[in-house]
């Protein structure tokens, strides 16, 4: 029965007109039509656009759009089926400042041309703990600088964790590369008197990170500019 609904989701979500998935060979060959041209032929605006990577499920990236209607939003996994509930509960609510793409992070120039980006949200990413998939890593300095060529200047990075492996090697990255976090919290839920941005970052959670709450485990959140 799993199987049948994995391979129904995928089938459904493939027809929704929010959802993207080009094959890579398609990308080499003609590029995506989009890019560059987000604003002017998708969201048919000149708001901001935020990317979730490894978006999973699309909830965070339609509760983001569904918080911030004056802002645009896009969600990026591997897995289709993944995004079919983000998909389609934004299409059921009209939401015209949504998007989600079938694809990997490290393609990100094939969707997106410089400064076409204004924010990254990396949400409870895969820590990638064996040695040689370190580099797989969101915020591994290939991304950074991957990100850096995309995003304007005035431009946010959040990460959200649950993995101690994953918050602290980033901290590390960063202060290799001589980046200061603009907001740097170990236990997001661990105040009760939520400070002005706890609040927000804690106002949309995503599927894990509820399952995540659930078992105890202590979730941390970084935000970030990336230098000039």
């Amino acid at each position: 029965m799993g199987k049948k609904n994995k391979k129904r989701k995928f089938a459904e979500v493939g027809t929704f007109p929010n959802f993207f998935q080009p094959l890579y060979l398609e990308l080499q060959e003609s590029g995506f039509p989009l890019k560059g041209k987000w604003n002017s032929d998708y969201f048919k605006n000149d708001n901001p656009i935020t990317v979730e990577l490894g978006c999973g499920k699309g909830d965070y990236t339609y509760g983001l759009a569904k918080k911030y209607p004056n802002r645009n939003f896009i969600g990026i996994d591997l897995k289709g089926s993944r995004m079919w509930k983000g998909a389609k509960d934004s299409l059921q609510d009209d939401l015209n400042n949504v998007a989600f793409i079938r694809g990997q992070a490290q393609h990100l120039e094939y969707f997106f041309t410089p400064g076409e980006l204004s924010e990254v949200w990396i949400t409870f990413p895969d820590p990638q703990l064996q040695k040689p998939r370190i580099r797989k890593r969101f915020t591994h300095p290939t991304f950074l600088e991957r990100y850096k060529k995309l995003l304007r200047p005035d431009h946010l990075i959040h990460l959200k964790t649950d993995s101690n492996e994953f918050f602290d090697y980033t901290l590390e990255v960063l202060e290799e590369e001589g980046i200061k976090p603009i907001v740097c919290i170990h236990d997001l839920y661990g105040n009760e008197k939520a400070t002005a941005i706890e609040e927000e970052v804690r106002a949309i959670k995503t599927y894990y990170e509820q399952i995540w709450l659930a078992e105890g485990r202590i979730i941390k959140y970084v935000r970030f500019k990336l230098n000039d």
